[in-house]
Parts: structure tokens; sequence; C-alpha cells
């Protein structure tokens, strides 16, 4: 269930950066493989970002930090994946976005609130 999980977050993710394509201009992501492979290379950017900054400055955490890293992270993301053209301002604009659709669908996966619970 933990792998089914993670597979729903990021085809919900892909989504999501689609629907960023579609509404910020100067982002475009050239199709749902994109979008899929841009979602997990995001998620990778974080997670290095986490892991020499902390937890504090993670990508997708709350505060200006954490937004302008987010950015950033979209930004150097299109180098990598085929298909993906960003502009500074477009990054700033999806990373905006992003977190306004966040708030209102988070992407986290149900199964880690759990485990964090029993952990506590």
């Amino acid at each position: 269930m933990h792998f089914l999980g993670h597979v729903v977050r990021f085809v919900v993710s892909a989504l999501v950066l689609l629907l960023v394509g579609a509404l910020v201009p100067q982002f475009e992501v050239g199709g749902f493989w994109s979008a899929l492979f841009l979602a997990l290379v995001i998620a990778l950017f974080g997670w290095v970002v986490e892991g020499i900054f902390g937890k504090r400055i993670n990508p997708f955490g709350r505060g200006i930090v954490g937004f302008l890293v987010s950015a950033l992270v979209i930004y150097l993301a299109q180098f990598i994946v085929g298909g993906v053209d960003v502009s500074v301002i477009g990054a700033i604009l999806a990373a905006l976005v992003i977190g306004i659709i966040d708030l209102f669908l988070p992407v986290g996966s149900p199964f880690d609130r759990g485990e964090r619970r029993r952990a506590d």
C-alpha cells in the first residue's frame, strides 16, 4: 500500500503541474509524461535540498524561504526534463500557484500521516 501511495502522489503532482502549465504564462509542460518526470525531479531536488539544509527549508514548506527554494527547484528542473520550458517569472508564478493548490489539495501521502503519529 505504501508504494501505491507514492504512485498516486506522483500522478496527482503531474496533474497539478499540467494544470499550472495551462494557467501560468512562461511555464510550459509538454505532456503528461513530461509532467510526471518533472514531478519526480522536483521531488528529488527537494529531497537533496532538505538533506543539505534540513526540514526547515524544504521546498514545499511554508514561508518565503520555502517559496523561493520551490521556485528555484522548479526553474532548475527544466534543465533535466525534456518538454519543459520555464522562465524565472514563470517559476515564481508556478511556485505560487502550486502553493495555493496545495492549500486545497495537499499532495502529501495519507500513509505518511499515520506513520508520523505512531512515531511520536
